[in-house]
């Protein structure tokens, strides 16, 4: 994961505004460019959409039937065109598979990615700051260099590589106390089955804290070694308040940008999560859809994906102007 914040401008609040507004209009162009990539990428994708509908036993007259009814004798332009100004205003097509509305196959999906997401935040936030406090505590101790070390194992593997082994840990007959498979039945939230949410819970957990316990751990060893922190201690306050009231706030304020930028991964990186353990949410749509070259709900799905990732990241960039030590 690598860190895309930008600073923000340190002058008054309409020099923030001001910031922000460029912000949110560059983001409206950069998704419209995404918006237009990726029309473009699933246009390209080998093979006929009607003739996959269809099947091989169709007639020439009935592909050709069904790319008028589907629009797809229009020039390419006048396709982004209708695709673009449906999205804006609600109507995201009509999945080319099973012939639901769009919104409303994928409604429910994004409701399951947003609670798997929030679980998992609620779990990485606060785990994070005390592992990368007690690391830090404790630094070059066992404790310090085995968490040094098994972080940066984390960091290292794939989200399916660490999915594969917890499921080869938890739900085969190693421990057998899990379930591999997330099978939550369509129409029902996900918090009914809390045993299916276990393992993909866990997989995004570990990821998260393994990165962002390392920052909160290098961002509380600069705090201690400033010298705010040395002029606390020179006055004789206690190492409490000197920990608490000095140290621990400003490391986590220098680590807050990160944390926007772990939630951005941590909300698209469910595509390949959901996969692994086959959950129904927005990243098995969105892989379904491209092996089936569903294009409407693909394209839906992969932009929902990308604003959300945005959201975040310009999160992150506002976060970083409480980063500094106080």
């Amino acid at each position: 994961m690598t860190d895309l914040t930008t600073p923000l401008p340190t002058g008054s609040r309409p020099s923030t505004l001001a910031w922000l507004a460029r912000r949110i209009l560059l983001g409206a162009l950069i998704l419209l460019l995404v918006s237009l990539l990726l029309f473009l990428v699933t246009q390209a994708l080998p093979g006929d959409v009607a003739r996959i509908i269809l099947g091989k036993d169709a007639t020439a007259e009935q592909v050709a039937d069904l790319r008028l009814r589907l629009g797809l004798d229009q020039p390419l332009i006048a396709q982004y065109w209708h695709w673009l100004t449906g999205v804006l205003t609600g109507d995201m097509g009509t999945s080319l598979q099973n012939g639901e509305s769009v919104a409303d196959f994928i409604g429910p999906r994004v409701i399951n990615s947003l609670t798997l997401g929030f679980i998992s935040m609620t779990l990485i936030l606060p785990l994070a700051v005390v592992i990368g406090v007690f690391s830090a505590h404790k630094r070059d101790s066992p404790l310090d260099k085995a968490f040094v070390a098994v972080s940066s194992l984390f960091t290292a593997l794939p989200a399916f590589v660490v999915g594969m082994l917890l499921i080869a840990f938890f739900a085969t007959s190693v421990f057998g106390v899990l379930p591999g498979v997330s099978n939550i039945p369509p129409g029902n939230p996900p918090w009914w089955y809390p045993a299916q949410l276990v393992l993909p819970v866990a997989t995004l957990t570990l990821m998260g804290v393994m990165y962002l316990g390392r920052l909160v751990r290098a961002s509380f060893i600069d705090a201690m070694n400033s010298e705010y922190v040395q002029t606390a201690v020179l006055k004789g306050l206690t190492d409490r308040r000197v920990l608490f009231r000095h140290a621990l706030p400003n490391a986590v304020a220098a680590s807050l940008p990160a944390a926007g930028l772990v939630t951005a991964v941590t909300i698209t990186g469910v595509v390949v999560v959901e996969y692994v353990y086959s959950y129904p949410g927005l990243g098995t749509a969105v892989v379904g859809a491209v092996n089936s070259h569903d294009l409407p709900v693909m394209q839906a799905g992969t932009l929902i994906l990308a604003t959300a990732y945005y959201v975040f990241n310009l999160l992150a960039d506002l976060l970083s102007e409480r980063g500094g030590p106080r």
